[in-house]
């Protein structure tokens, strides 16, 4: 598939993938939606890639969906007896294809994250916020609810009274909040945000792979898992890695005082 709405780059192990509407704010249209879930399948299963960014282009990292061209075309729409874009079961679809990926994600949100372009980056393991950041759940002011998963993800990040009070209120917090309270990992500048996310990034690429994407899976099913599942699990993932080339790699690369060199093997 060609792309019109976002980009997707490769290098080093590391897939870039940028919302490219810029003049729209990076709002998803019903274009970009299928663009993303076609990239994120991609993406998947490129196993050349080991982890992915997601930011926008411009000075938004996403406006949220694209009112025109997503809520009020599907009211004219089954105003007439059509259906109407399904935008509720793209998000539900989009999201769960981004929460299991298995390769590590890490959003970049370079600027105004509002609705679904906040909602997106909570799926995604890691996010890194620019000092410019805006970010806002206005759901009810525009009466509609959280989607994306937001409402498992943001009170396991926040905690629920502050969940609550972010949804509800719909008010704007900036990069510094949203780090105290929990919801982005680091804020920098807006001239290293490229540079941070990037660095970060490629450390992890160059980790080893199979390990780093048991180790996911791990973390995440513990959020739901007793200590008796989670031991069983990490007993059997520990005992799968002891047996991989990449552990033997590990060893004598800091045996020799070298770096390693993994192949995901």
């Amino acid at each position: 598939m060609e792309y019109s709405t976002i980009i997707l780059d490769k290098a080093e192990g590391i897939a870039t993938l940028t919302l490219n509407r810029p003049d729209k704010l990076n709002a998803l249209d019903e274009t970009m939606a299928g663009e993303l879930l076609d990239a994120f399948t991609r993406v998947e299963q490129d196993n050349d890639i080991r982890v992915l960014i997601i930011t926008g282009n411009g000075r938004a990292f996403c406006a949220g969906a694209d009112i025109k061209d997503i809520f009020l075309k599907r009211i004219e729409e089954r105003k007439i007896g059509k259906e109407g874009y399904d935008i509720a079961g793209w998000l539900t679809k989009a999201c769960s294809q981004l929460r299991k990926m298995t390769r590590p994600t890490i959003a970049s949100i370079n600027g105004h994250a509002v609705g679904a372009g906040i909602t997106l980056p909570l799926e995604c393991d890691i996010r890194i916020a620019s000092e410019e950041a805006r970010i806002s759940l206005p759901f009810p002011q525009v009466g509609v609810t959280p989607e994306c998963g937001s409402t498992y993800s943001l009170p396991r990040l926040v905690g629920i009274a502050k969940a609550c009070e972010l949804v509800f209120a719909g008010k704007t917090i900036g990069a510094k909040e949203a780090k105290e309270i929990g919801l982005v990992n680091q804020v920098v500048p807006a001239a290293e945000l490229k540079t941070a996310t990037y660095e970060l990034a490629k450390t992890i690429a160059e980790g080893a792979p199979l390990a780093i994407q048991m180790a996911k899976k791990g973390l995440y099913q513990g959020l739901n898992a007793n200590l008796e599942d989670q031991l069983q699990y990490e007993e059997q993932s520990l005992n799968a890695t002891l047996d991989t080339e990449d552990h033997e790699e590990g060893l004598r690369a800091f045996l020799e005082k070298r770096q390693p060199v993994f192949k995901g093997k």
